[in-house]
């Protein structure tokens, strides 16, 4: 055999190896992404964990929804699948200051942020509804969508709310992947009545944050990891990393935002806020930083300052700016 032809056919050989590998970590990648094992649907365990970070708030919400306060309601999301959420009038439903839709986070549920489920309904008089989104809580679904498609369904249960409630304001508020989310469909058409967003922690594209978990978690390259993963959730779910963007969507927003990060975020780093933020660069925005807090934790950290910064946010945008 010439040793040229021996060079090209262990090549070959090397190449197709290397794209086999590839197909395989990409498959492993994108499963391990998007079809977590715990997805939300220990209802059991996260009512005791929310409950330990908030005392006393499972007994408040369980209270309000055994009186039918609160109250379930489903609808039939992207791709024929059936999708939860719970819904409440405000406090004082005579004064009522709107509507506000909460978005909770990767692998969480409706349950997981009643604090500021409770911080519209209680402190800021706001009508709410927090949706279990796609594959999330008691939603059903094909995998984790990391706020692309999720956008679509939100833009459902804008309407519902809407047709529940009858305001002329309404504010989305999303925490990590549920600011993603938020963010996400902020570049789309919405309503009029969609007047503001306010976006917790939020990554600037699905590409940039696997980017991170790649090289902080597996300390693996992009290339050619999270290419062929991202081929495989295309081929899937019909979408790709790069396409599900923030920033591609915040380019497009006119409507107000406020823009919230813990400066001691390593899950979502603190980076991805000022990306956010410049992204948007039509109409009005707001940035809070939340000193020396983690990730998805200015709540928790900042409770009172928190509230204000929201209520004075959404005051402004009520004034007209």
């Amino acid at each position: 055999m010439k040793a040229s032809r021996f060079i090209g056919i262990a090549a070959s050989l090397t190449l197709l190896a290397a794209m086999t590998t590839s197909c395989f970590v990409g498959k492993y990648m994108c499963n391990y992404a998007l079809l977590p094992e715990e997805h939300g649907n220990d209802l059991v365990g996260d009512r005791a964990k929310t409950d330990s970070r908030y005392p006393g708030i499972i007994k408040w919400y369980d209270d309000l929804h055994e009186s039918g306060q609160f109250r379930d309601t489903t609808i039939i999301g992207e791709g024929g699948f059936k999708l939860h959420a719970v819904y409440a009038k405000a406090s004082q439903p005579e004064a009522a200051q709107g509507s506000a839709i909460v978005i909770h986070g990767y692998t969480d549920n409706h349950i997981c942020f009643l604090n500021l489920v409770r911080m519209y309904r209680d402190s800021l008089n706001y009508n709410v509804m927090v949706p279990d989104l796609h594959y999330h809580g008691e939603s059903e679904g094909r995998a984790v969508q990391m706020g692309w498609l999720d956008r679509l369904d939100i833009e459902r249960w804008i309407k519902v709310a809407h047709n529940i409630y009858n305001d002329d304001f309404m504010v989305l508020h999303g925490v990590s992947m549920g600011a993603a989310t938020t963010m996400m469909v902020s570049g789309d058409e919405t309503p009029d009545y969609v007047k503001a967003f306010v976006e917790d922690c939020g990554y600037s594209s699905v590409w940039d944050q696997y980017a991170h978990n790649l090289k902080q978690m597996f300390h693996l390259p992009t290339f050619p990891v999270l290419n062929s993963a991202s081929i495989v959730c295309k081929h899937r779910y019909g979408w790709s990393f790069k396409e599900a963007s923030s920033m591609a969507q915040l380019a497009k927003c006119e409507k107000p935002m406020l823009f919230i990060h813990g400066d001691a975020d390593d899950f979502v780093p603190f980076a991805h806020l000022q990306k956010n933020y410049d992204a948007k660069v039509k109409g009005y925005k707001e940035m809070w930083v939340a000193p020396g807090t983690e990730h998805a934790m200015a709540y928790k950290d900042y409770p009172a300052e928190y509230t204000e910064h929201v209520r004075q946010f959404l005051a402004k945008v009520k004034k007209g700016l």
